[in-house]
């Protein structure tokens, strides 16, 4: 994972996804922008190298004073490691189940400690295109209509943290608004 990806924000109007009203790879203005609609929106250092096939615990251990501050500053209870290098088998199935719009009963928070990932937030008649990498920290606040795009050949490490013991739970919408906006790729 040695390209350089950069941070973007796209906002588009729901009813006209061809419609681009805001396009930036400015961290401040990104930041600003997700706090209106009450999303938190920080860049972590994110500088530990992992190896390859690095499993849980590993990236875990790489991170603990992050997660420290993260689990001490909110009071999250549980947390994992979503970790996809590019090429593994089988990812379509969990992407499609991604892309489709949903909500949580708790915050969605991620660290991107490797590659890129985009969370589309749905919010006030707009759709925001935050396209998260290594570095990027955002918590979608619980109630939030979103949906996430890993991308068709994905290479990320995102750790999850959550308050709910079982960890991801969607609640799925049912609204097929996520297939008119723009993929990640």
């Amino acid at each position: 994972m040695t390209t350089t990806l950069t941070t973007t924000l796209r906002v588009y109007d729901e009813k006209h996804p061809e419609t681009l009203l805001i396009d930036t790879s400015d961290g401040e203005r990104i930041a600003d922008e997700l706090r209106a609609i009450g999303v938190r929106f920080e860049r972590w250092a994110a500088d530990a190298q992992l190896p390859k096939g690095a499993d849980q615990q590993t990236v875990i251990d790489a991170y603990r004073s992050s997660i420290d501050k993260l689990l001490a500053e909110c009071g999250y209870g549980t947390m994992d490691v979503v970790r996809i290098e590019r090429g593994t088998p089988n990812t379509e199935p969990m992407r499609k189940k991604f892309l489709d719009e949903h909500q949580h009963s708790e915050d969605e928070v991620r660290f991107f400690v490797e590659g890129r990932g985009a969370f589309y937030l749905h919010v006030n008649g707009r759709v925001y295109q935050t396209v998260c990498v290594k570095g990027d920290l955002i918590s979608v606040p619980a109630g939030t209509k979103h949906w996430f795009d890993m991308g068709s050949d994905p290479e990320f490490t995102a750790i999850r943290l959550f308050n709910n013991q079982e960890g991801w739970v969607a609640n799925f919408t049912g609204d097929a608004i996520a297939s008119g906006f723009p993929k990640l790729d």
